[in-house]
């Protein structure tokens, strides 16, 4: 034998009908502060910024990663393997 029951409700009688705590106003606090710290990482996202942590030695960087651009490329051209 078998016996099928349906309930209709809403999340939030089905979590009040079995004593569950409501959870909407934890949610909307760790939503909050989730946007808070993702509205905060944006505003290190700044060109400048991300310039100055990729290539914190200046120039000296920029140049070393264009020569070895520069050394690949060569090598392709004379027939080497990448």
């Amino acid at each position: 034998m078998k016996v099928t029951i349906d309930v209709d409700c809403t999340p939030d009688e089905a979590r009040t009908f079995l004593g569950l705590p409501a959870v909407a106003p934890l949610q909307e606090a760790v939503m909050q502060e989730l946007q808070k710290r993702m509205l905060d990482g944006l505003a290190e996202m700044e060109p400048e910024a991300l310039l100055k942590q990729w290539l914190p030695a200046g120039g000296e960087g920029w140049e070393k990663m264009q020569k070895a651009f520069w050394g690949q490329f060569a090598g392709l051209a004379k027939g080497g393997k990448p």
